[in-house]
């Protein structure tokens, strides 16, 4: 091989050197004869037109001749280098057929391959508008959170469609499908494949991996994915994207014939078996391969009969081996060893491994370097690397970026948009820009990315349970720990936030011990875009992924009293809401104390509420709100009791789950309650007052929304026109009983 190599080296230097003396020949005999140019005719030589023409020919032959000159160095440095890797064992052991991604000899290629290839590069082409598929397994909350952190460095650089097939259990379906549908990304398709169904195919093996049974998944990728699928790019949920994806999968057309797999190097030790004393990792080519990325054949995979072959491949290792380290790594490099030629080695920048006895810093020397950068170590960001720093900051450049900006992207690819693509472009369509409220119409439209469960959720409802159900953005976030403190049982909340803004959420949750301790708290991010808090789209998505039968519906502002969990329980009972409509109005009261002593009965409250250290709720501001509770009467009620719908009331309330959802067109601050209750009312809800609970509202800054609305008269006017439409709608919805809204709102 050493001399194969020699002998074009050779062949490359004589070969430069004689195109440099040829065309200095070419050029010098060209201007010395008579003292005129061979470019130009002998009548046009002498004139300063033609001796600027002449330059400029001479000017156009030398850049030429430049060009062939790199091209050939470049061909002669890549030969240098293939030399010096083949002599320090960078593509692995001689002793095995398996190929270094040099590009197949000519003798190994189809038609089809040799018709892409050029004498001058060997670079592989992807046509502008090709399909790229790019499968990967998924399962669990924290894997669905770090799959949309590859999706989106993967999105960034393509120029490509793409449709991705995930493999999933039933949590990271609900996430991720409900995130792709909400972010809209044009030329992405995405499909789901059920992991429950592979599981039996990989659950006789013993696997010690942290991955569990997933971690074997790709080795099923045959079966799972559809059978006209021809090849696949395999990634792990730990991979970060530095390049444009279609480069990698231009590489399948410099498969030979028999290649059918295409894996990096290892680039730790581990398949030596001497990172520690007797330690016997499984059989493998050399320092082995990585599996986090994949090229698979899969139709030159199916035709070999892979689902047997690696089958009886780990049958046969699992007798002396007991169980796999690696999960299906170890299984794929037992059956490389036994079957090299199958296996095309890819370029080590295709999987910079940074796990804690990794090589990694022998595949770059320049970022230029680096295409695709692996977190496969359970430490993930907190490995032990002399680079880590700046592979870190790549890895949060786009785990902070802002997701909505890769809608935008644009290929000149023909795509087919979903119907609620189409829907929704109808509807933009029909605004007129020049209505004053343009934009809180426009803002009803907008689309907002949903990451649902970003955080753990675990649990199972009772018949009579019910969810506190609230929304909040960035400044309300102190308010957490407080309210999971007053109530124990189950919450969904929905989060307003940026992408940079969830990851500052996500850390600050990891490191509360209150927050991480509880489990039966579904955390919904929704991520910001345009110029109004959409608080009642917030307040839906919340509502929506609430899973028990009955919700409490209140704002982040208030705690609730203790123990109100588990009287709203017996309530719910007691008032036999499964079978009839009923609202339970939970008293409002507030502070305007940051530090208050919280009352832990009625009583006490009664008796702050006299001494002036609670008030009920805005009576000073907007006592329409809540005056129809009638806390007159509360303060000696000892049963629940019966209040009429007022205009403008707001009171908070425990309601079955399926209730009416909050009109979204009510943006910012003004009548996102109001409407809400006013119909609740028009449903024929009862509104019953509970005499033995209470929450209060604890002290905050104004939010911006407010501030808006107190200083822009063209706000308020706009919101009053939202008023008179809501009012319309709800007439043509629920007929004559509706208009009493239409006329009480008239009298105010």
């Amino acid at each position: 091989m050493h001399l194969l190599f020699r002998g074009r080296l050779k062949l490359l230097a004589a070969s430069l050197v004689a195109v440099v003396l040829l065309t200095w020949l070419y050029l010098l005999a060209g201007n010395l004869e008579n003292g005129r140019s061979l470019f130009l005719t002998p009548c046009l030589a002498d004139t300063p037109a033609a001796q600027v023409l002449e330059r400029a020919v001479l000017e156009s032959r030398v850049r030429e001749v430049e060009e062939e000159n790199r091209q050939i160095r470049l061909q002669l440095s890549q030969s240098q280098d293939v030399i010096a890797q083949a002599q320090d064992g960078n593509y692995g052991n001689q002793q095995w057929v398996a190929s270094a991604d040099t590009g197949p000899e000519d003798g190994d290629n189809t038609a089809e391959e040799k018709s892409n290839r050029t004498e001058c590069s060997r670079s592989p082409v992807v046509q502008k508008c090709e399909l790229i598929h790019v499968a990967c397994v998924c399962a669990g909350h924290n894997a669905s959170r770090d799959v949309v952190t590859l999706v989106k460095s993967v999105l960034f650089h393509r120029r490509n469609p793409l449709h991705f097939h995930f493999i999933t259990d039933t949590v990271a379906n609900q996430i991720l499908s409900s995130l792709f549908q909400s972010w809209m990304v044009p030329s992405v398709q995405v499909s789901f494949y059920d992991a429950d169904e592979l599981k039996s195919e990989v659950s006789w093996i013993p696997n010690k991996h942290y991955s569990g049974i997933y971690g074997l998944m790709k080795l099923t990728l045959t079966k799972a994915l559809p059978s006209d699928l021809r090849k696949v790019i395999v990634l792990d949920t730990d991979i970060t994207f530095a390049t444009d994806i279609a480069e990698l999968w231009g590489i399948f057309r410099k498969f030979t014939e028999k290649q059918v797999i295409g894996l990096v190097e290892n680039q730790s030790d581990w398949y030596l078996g001497n990172l520690w004393k007797n330690h016997k990792p499984w059989p493998a080519l050399g320092r082995g391969f990585n599996t986090g990325v994949i090229l698979l054949y899969l139709e030159r995979l199916r035709r070999i009969g892979w689902e047997q072959m690696w089958r009886l491949t780990a049958e046969k290792e699992l007798m002396s081996m007991l169980s796999t380290s690696l999960a299906d790594q170890d299984i794929f490099n037992a059956f490389i060893k036994q079957n090299p030629v199958l296996v095309h080695q890819l370029p080590c920048f295709w999987n910079v491994q940074l796990s804690d006895h990794t090589r990694s810093e022998q595949c770059y020397t320049e970022v230029s370097d680096l295409k695709v950068i692996h977190w496969n170590s359970p430490k993930k960001l907190r490995v032990k690397n002399k680079h880590v720093e700046f592979f870190r900051n790549l890895y949060l450049t786009f785990l902070e970026y802002d997701g909505n900006l890769l809608r935008r992207e644009l290929f000149g690819c023909p795509s087919q948009s979903s119907p609620e693509n189409i829907q929704l472009q109808a509807a933009l369509e029909e605004l007129d820009e020049d209505d004053q409220c343009y934009d809180f119409r426009r803002e009803r439209l907008t689309a907002h990315r949903v990451h649902l469960y970003f955080l753990q959720y675990e649990y199972t409802p009772t018949e009579d349970d019910i969810t506190l159900v609230a929304q909040l953005s960035m400044d309300r976030l102190q308010m957490l720990e407080a309210i999971c403190k007053h109530w124990e049982g189950p919450i969904s909340l929905a989060l307003y936030m940026s992408d940079a803004e969830a990851q500052q959420f996500l850390r600050y949750a990891q490191a509360s011990e209150v927050l991480k301790n509880r489990k039966n708290v579904g955390y919904h991010i929704v991520y910001k875009e345009g110029q109004f808090y959409p608080v009642n789209l917030v307040r839906n998505v919340a509502l929506k992924n609430a899973r028990t039968p009955y919700v409490f519906l209140t704002d982040v502002d208030f705690l609730p009293m203790y123990g109100l969990y588990e009287y709203l329980r017996k309530s719910v009972l007691q008032m036999d809401m499964a079978h009839t409509k009923k609202a339970l109005v939970v008293p409002a009261f507030e502070t305007l104390r940051y530090r208050l002593s919280f009352p832990k009965s009625k009583a006490e409250l009664l008796s702050m509420l006299d001494m002036g250290t609670l008030y009920t709720f805005r009576y000073h501001v907007w006592p329409k709100g809540h005056a129809p509770t009638n806390y007159a009467k509360w303060r000696t009620a000892t049963t629940p009791y019966k209040v009429e719908w007022e205009p403008d009331f707001e009171p908070y309330v425990v309601v079955r789950r399926d209730c009416p959802e909050y009109d979204q067109r009510f943006v910012g601050f003004g009548w996102n309650k109001v409407s809400h209750i006013m119909e609740l009312d028009a449903q024929e809800y009862d509104l019953m007052v509970l005499p033995n609970a209470f929450m209060i509202h604890m002290p905050h800054a104004p939010s911006f929304d407010i501030s808006k609305f107190r200083s822009s008269s063209s706000y308020r006017n706009c919101l009053n026109i939202l008023k008179d439409e809501f009012h319309q709608d709800l007439s043509r919805k629920y007929g004559s009983a509706a208009l009493k809204y239409l006329t009480a709102q008239r009298n105010i």
